[in-house]
């Protein structure tokens, strides 16, 4: 009980049975004297010793610590203050230089240069992130050659009445056909309901006299002959599909109707494909 009653109290470094004493790597705890007599160490009762309360208030201004423990011995250490500490003066802005005065009163200039530089440095990345996407999305474009036959323009007044005439339009056959108006009239009164891939006449085409599709049928890609066929408009020797005067399919075993390319009519006697 005794032995506890000292460890707790601030006598514990006079009647610790036992104390550790280690120097600093770079000053020693006690001066080298030369040999000579024995001088047993004492404390200095005129210093004050520190104990576990003012540790924190005294250890960082260097010189011996007292610590004590209920659970173990009384010991003695140097405090290792003698590290430089980096200098990031450099790095610091000028407003904040002086250790002396408070950040507070530069506080709202250095938010608005942060934020201002912030989104400067997102505006210009996200611009050059467009130009790397627009310049690497450009070079899978097609060259200037292959979109300059992209279009086709067709004279009107070369196909006469009745004919169908066949083009070339980005190595495909393209059929632009003159239709009459008994041919008009005999589409445009077949029920949606007799046709496999139902639509309209008036649907497929711009202007009823004139049909524009692909010449490729839908079942294998064999080109159907003109002016053929069961309904009077295209058939496929190939494999037997009928096609009517508006490119519908009417019997065999192709699935759709023959496509309709993008077209306009720039005039009366021009026709753009594509």
């Amino acid at each position: 009980m005794l032995s506890l009653s000292a460890r707790c109290g601030p006598l514990a470094p006079y009647l610790a049975a036992a104390a550790h004493i280690v120097p600093a790597p770079q000053k020693p705890l006690v001066p080298e004297l030369p040999p000579g007599p024995k001088k047993i160490l004492s404390l200095d009762p005129r210093r004050p010793l520190l104990c576990r309360e003012s540790l924190f208030g005294q250890a960082s201004r260097g010189g011996l610590v007292v610590t004590s423990s209920l659970t173990a011995p009384a010991s003695v250490r140097y405090v290792h203050n003698d590290m430089v500490v980096p200098d990031f003066s450099y790095n610091r802005r000028n407003s904040v230089q002086d250790t002396t005065k408070s950040s507070q009163d530069s506080s709202a200039e250095r938010k608005t240069f942060t934020y201002f530089f912030n989104g400067a440095t997102y505006l210009l990345s996200a611009y050059f992130a467009k130009n790397a996407v627009v310049m690497f999305i450009g070079s899978m474009n097609p060259a200037a050659d292959v979109l300059a036959l992209a279009k086709i323009e067709i004279k009107l007044s070369d196909i006469p009445e009745g004919r169908n005439m066949v083009f070339q339009w980005r190595g495909k056959p393209l059929f632009v056909r003159h239709r009459t108006q008994a041919e008009i009239d005999q589409v445009a009164k077949v029920p949606l309901s007799e046709l496999r891939d139902p639509q309209h006449d008036t649907d497929r085409v711009k202007k009823p006299e004139w049909l524009v599709v692909l010449g490729i049928c839908t079942h294998l890609g064999c080109v159907p002959i003109s002016d053929a066929g069961d309904y009077g408009g295209y058939y496929c020797p190939c494999h037997g599909s009928h096609y009517d005067a508006s490119g519908r399919i009417r019997k065999g075993p192709a699935p759709l109707n023959l496509e309709v390319p993008e077209h306009e009519f720039a005039s009366e006697d021009l026709l753009i494909v594509g």
